[in-house]
Parts: C-alpha cells; sequence; structure tokens
C-alpha cells in the first residue's frame, strides 16, 4: 500500500485499519452532531436508520474516478490496488474497534448525550461508501453478509463494476449518476478505465432487476451537469430505483482546489432541477433537507 497517502488520510482522522491497510472508517458530522442532540443525517429523516449509530466506512481506500467535485484526498492509481486482501470478517471485526477508538474521546464532552454513546459504540448501520470505490474490493458479497449480521447496509457505488454490482444485495444499493451523457461523464468524473460510460449503462440496468432497495444520486454541480433533466429521466428509468437522491455540490475538502463556491448549487436550485427531471418521471415527492442540499423522490 501507498504508505504516504495512508498517513495522508490518518493525519485527517480516517482509522486505516487491517492488515494489509486498505480498509478505513471515519466518524460521519451527522453522527457527531446526533450525539449532541444538534441534528440527524438526511438518511435517519428519509430512511429511517439512526445517525449515532452509523459505521461510516471502506473496505478499499482507492477509487478508479477522480471526480472533480470529490472532497476526499485522491489516492494512488487504481492499477496499485492490494495484492493481498483482508478477509471480510476481519475487517467487521477491526471496523467496529476502529469506530469505539473514534468515538472513545467523547465520554469527557459534557454535551454528548451518554445513552447515545454508549449505544454508538455498538453500529446498527454500516455505510460502505467513506471513501474510495467499494466494488473494487474482491470479497465486498461476503463483507455485506457479516456487516447483515449486525444491522443494516448501504453500499455506494460509482456503478463502474457491473458484475459487481449483479452479485451484491445490501439493504439499499446506491449508484451515483453524476451526467446526463457520456461526454459529461468524462469531464467531471474523469475514469481510470475506458469503457466507462458502458459500464454505468450496464449498471443502471442490472439496478432495475435487484431484489434489495435500490437509489440514484446526482451530485449536482452548477456550471458543470445542472442541464438535460430529460435525459437524466431516461438513464433513471432504465435502472427502475426505488428512490432518486438530489444533492448538490458542497465546497469542502479537496474539491475547492478544483471548482470554485459558484459552482455550489443553492437548495432551491436542486429542489427546481429534481422536479425537471421529476416532470418525465412521475416519482412521488419523499422529503428534503436543505442544509445538506438533497431532494428525496421515491417510485410510487
Amino acid at each position: 500500500m501507498d504508505k504516504e497517502y495512508v498517513e495522508v488520510l490518518r493525519r485527517q482522522h480516517y482509522a486505516v485499519f487491517g492488515e494489509h491497510e486498505h480498509s478505513a472508517a471515519k466518524l460521519c458530522t451527522w453522527l457527531k452532531k446526533s450525539l449532541k442532540n444538534q441534528g440527524v443525517c438526511y438518511k435517519q429523516k428519509f430512511y429511517g436508520i439512526r445517525s449515532h449509530r452509523c459505521l461510516q466506512m471502506t473496505p478499499n481506500i482507492y477509487c478508479n474516478q477522480r471526480c472533480v467535485f470529490c472532497w476526499r484526498v485522491y489516492g494512488p492509481s487504481p492499477d496499485k490496488l492490494p495484492v493481498e486482501w483482508d478477509e471480510p470478517k476481519q475487517i467487521v471485526e477491526e471496523s467496529f474497534k476502529a469506530q469505539q477508538k473514534l468515538l472513545s474521546g467523547f465520554g469527557g464532552n459534557p454535551l454528548v448525550d451518554k445513552k447515545k454513546l454508549k449505544e454508538a459504540m455498538n453500529p446498527n448501520q454500516f455505510a460502505i461508501s467513506l471513501t474510495g470505490e467499494p466494488t473494487l474490493y474482491p470479497y465486498l458479497d461476503e463483507l455485506i453478509k457479516e456487516y447483515g449480521k449486525h444491522g443494516t447496509t448501504f453500499v455506494v457505488s460509482n456503478a463502474l463494476l457491473p458484475e459487481v454490482i449483479s452479485k451484491i444485495n445490501p439493504t439499499q444499493l446506491y449508484l451515483s449518476l453524476d451526467a446526463p451523457d457520456e461526454e459529461t461523464h468524462l469531464k467531471i468524473n474523469r475514469p481510470a478505465w475506458r469503457g466507462s460510460w458502458q459500464r454505468i449503462n450496464d449498471s443502471l440496468e442490472i439496478l432495475s432487476s435487484k431484489k434489495c432497495r435500490t437509489a440514484i444520486r446526482i451530485t449536482l454541480v452548477k456550471g458543470l451537469n445542472d442541464f438535460n433533466p430529460e435525459k437524466y429521466a431516461k438513464l433513471v428509468e432504465k435502472a427502475e430505483p426505488d428512490f432518486l437522491e438530489v444533492k448538490g455540490y458542497m465546497f469542502i475538502g479537496g474539491s475547492r482546489q478544483r471548482l470554485s463556491i459558484q459552482n455550489m448549487p443553492r437548495h432551491e436550485e436542486v429542489k427546481a432541477f429534481a422536479e425537471q427531471i421529476n416532470a418525465y418521471l412521475g416519482y412521488e415527492y419523499g422529503g428534503e433537507q436543505p442544509i445538506s442540499r438533497v431532494v428525496m423522490l421515491k417510485k410510487r
């Protein structure tokens, strides 16, 4: 593994763990807010999970895209993936220990709800969506099943590996859809692999036949991909997701080196674009969270 990259992640408060150091966990902002009763993640509002009991992790810290709007630290090329991988059961066990260590300092904070903190030490919601692309981990299906013994699982993927998408069945499977066409996709997602647009379309078709709950997430970047709602709608129709999330790009982290604050749409603009897409879909309004600049639509 790239030791320098791992150290950068650790300085940013990621817990990189495991024998081969390709997995990581990090406390979500909303988990920390929930512990102090200062608000919850929109996933709690939309899907009923408990923010303070969510473990945000990844089994693979490398990615096969370099999205311009990504707030994470870019890792080395995906052709440097590990030769050896930690086993799913080991990752689950180590992630629990990492989460508990990350939470250990909260006990002395007078603002923290002690009952919630105790519950947080035993997570029951697993967001496999931290950094990197989880489908590059070769035992993702087994990992989901291991986490499933402890609670619900949400997986977020860039959809470049349809062969993996066809195998996995978490509680909720998200596919990112950040462009209405191939030209825009290549411009803003900057994939490392050729044929990526076809791979995404293959994954969208697979999503329509999944047994688990499914979702499409569109990250809206003002001036870069906030156009052609009809094309977005056609792609969403292909996938037939249970939910569609339209979320505004946030001007944070590493993305500030590539974009400007003018690329961050207001919540009203995100909502308006979601309505434009939905004019072709006919989904039902599912909710919104202005502070997160996200609108959720659900299939009728």
